[in-house]
């Protein structure tokens, strides 16, 4: 069913109330629409005559929101981005093939980007938009066709396909460990120890693994594996790391083993897609392929 025309207004109305109720002047929206201040009023006289509800508080030169028009705004706020977007990715790729995917940064730079190009070869059509989120969210509210998550398989409302499982060791620089003697578990209690917030168990449960009576673990805070990385390379301190992320580092001694005694984590990476996304072609094509690049860590 086609909607009514009042409840469609044109994109140009809908612009004019937009950088209005942005900018809290009719004269700086003008300004930035490229039209005069006169004409700017009468688009948003006409978007408030087209809807019969009045949007703005109006004083002198300036504008002000009322309460239905903070709500309006927000919405059209991000319906006009939308659209931005849509339009943007249509003329990077106008033939299709558009995948808008979520990342975990460490993961996204360390191990899937040195890998896409394989990928785009493969699939020359697709173009692939990169994004950072570091936790859940609504896959209703953004326009995103999946995720790739660490933690547990229960995304409400999506489906899931496990990438792989990790192994974490105690990483810190050469020096650190060779001024303090590092060679055992129990050698680490003293030791400057560096926390993941999105982890803040995973140095307990690695020395409970390790056989130690419990005890208050304390140490540095960070949001992320490359800072809390970057952090061990400098010496402030030993990070539990995943090994399959730090090899560079490894395999160069900006970073060494402080006691060599991996832990398996309890979470692991996945794949994540709305229900309804499932058969785009662009998601079927790149789940098949990162399917096949980590079966053999699975």
């Amino acid at each position: 069913m086609q909607a009514p025309r009042r409840f469609l207004p044109s994109l140009s109305l809908l612009s004019a109330f937009e950088a209005a109720a942005r900018t809290g002047s009719i004269t700086a929206a003008a300004r930035e629409l490229s039209l005069t201040q006169s004409a700017v009023s009468r688009q948003i006289k006409a978007l408030e005559d087209l809807l019969e509800v009045e949007l703005f508080h109006r004083e002198k030169q300036r504008v002000s929101l009322n309460v239905g028009g903070e709500y309006y705004a927000r919405e059209i706020r991000d319906a006009l981005r939308k659209i931005s977007t849509a339009s943007l990715n249509l003329r990077a790729n106008p033939t299709g093939g558009i995948l808008n995917l979520a990342i975990l940064p460490t993961f996204g730079t360390r191990w899937l980007a040195p890998r896409l190009p394989g990928f785009l070869a493969r699939t020359p059509g697709i173009t692939i938009n990169l994004v950072t989120r570091l936790s859940y969210f609504d896959f209703r509210a953004e326009a995103i066709d999946a995720a790739i998550h660490f933690g547990t398989p229960d995304w409400p409302g999506a489906e899931v396909a496990l990438l792989r499982h990790e192994d974490v060791i105690p990483a810190c620089s050469p020096d650190l460990a060779a001024r303090n003697g590092y060679s055992k578990p129990e050698d680490l209690r003293t030791a400057p120890l560096l926390h993941l917030t999105s982890r803040p168990d995973a140095w307990e449960r690695w020395f409970e693994m390790s056989g130690l009576p419990a005890f208050t673990v304390q140490g540095m805070l960070f949001d992320q594996f490359a800072t809390a990385a970057q952090a061990a390379v400098a010496g402030l301190g030993v990070a539990l790391l995943p090994t399959f992320l730090i090899q560079e580092e490894l395999q160069t001694g900006k970073l060494v083993r402080a006691v060599d005694l991996p832990m398996r984590s309890s979470e692991a990476y996945y794949l994540v897609w709305p229900h309804e996304r499932a058969a785009y072609p662009p998601l079927a094509a790149f789940r098949d392929w990162i399917l096949t690049e980590t079966r053999p860590d699975r």
